[in-house]
């Protein structure tokens, strides 16, 4: 996969997410995986949050690039021009987290739009997107990404807090449901999963005994200000590497 279709785009306006296939193959996931069991940027930036339901929610995030495998594959250009390309603008790198759901004791995500968060960090408009990468097969039973096809077209929503996360009022989710078709984004390791910053999504605990981590990379719009003080978005159009950085990082690993 280079570049994304016509029909991807018409998919991606029309839904707020497309899923792309083999996206990564099996030795760039097994090296991203490598690095989140060994890494330093995984361990040392990992955070735990309580789901508002006793479990622990688990996930690394950083805003900076750097010369790591984290850094190459977000300056992939399969990642890269197919945010350009769903954008229709240029873009900067914003961050990229890690998402943890492990197997048996992994917290569910409540109901929220991305942008419910960074709209509070200044993000004067909702051109933004996250490329949510599969590194394990995600699946119903260990919590895959839910996602209300056709949400972001309702606009930014009204978030409070729910444990230590940030979700949607439940009383608009409720009412959102019935009016918009609920996906269950079952995913097999190295696809790619394109959504919009207002998309409502979700995810449940995972009871199984399959973990379900992930590698989320977030971007905005190169002419979208951050407004205030606080400035955690690169200003200056994400670099491209080449499309062999992924592997080339394990012979200097």
């Amino acid at each position: 996969m280079e570049y994304l279709t016509p029909d991807d785009v018409a998919a991606y306006e029309r839904d707020g997410s497309v899923i792309v296939k083999d996206v990564f193959n099996e030795a760039e996931i097994a090296a991203m995986i490598g690095a989140v069991e060994e890494g330093n940027r995984v361990a040392d930036t990992t955070r735990d949050r309580d789901d508002g339901d006793g479990r622990i929610t688990r996930l690394a995030i950083w805003h900076e690039l750097g010369d790591d495998i984290w850094s190459a594959v977000s300056t992939s250009p399969r990642i890269v021009n197919n945010v350009r390309i769903l954008l229709a603008e240029e873009t900067a790198f914003f961050h990229g987290k890690v998402i943890f759901k492990e197997a048996g004791t992994g917290g569910a995500w409540q109901w929220h739009q991305d942008y419910g968060y960074w709209y509070n960090q200044g993000f004067a408009f909702p051109r933004m997107i996250s490329a949510f990468i599969a590194l394990d097969e995600a699946t119903k039973e260990n919590g895959c990404l839910q996602v209300l096809r056709g949400s972001h077209q309702l606009g930014r929503l009204d978030h409070g807090k729910i444990g230590d996360q940030t979700g949607t009022d439940t009383d608009r989710i409720s009412a959102a449901e019935k009016l918009f078709e609920r996906q269950y984004c079952e995913m097999s390791p190295g696809s790619v999963l394109f959504f919009h910053c207002n998309l409502l999504h979700t995810s449940d605990k995972n009871t199984s005994a399959k973990d379900r981590r992930a590698f989320i990379i977030c971007y905005n719009a190169l002419g979208n200000p951050q407004l205030g003080n606080r400035k955690t978005s690169e200003s200056r159009p994400c670099p491209v590497s080449a499309d062999s950085a992924i592997l080339n990082q394990l012979s200097v690993a």
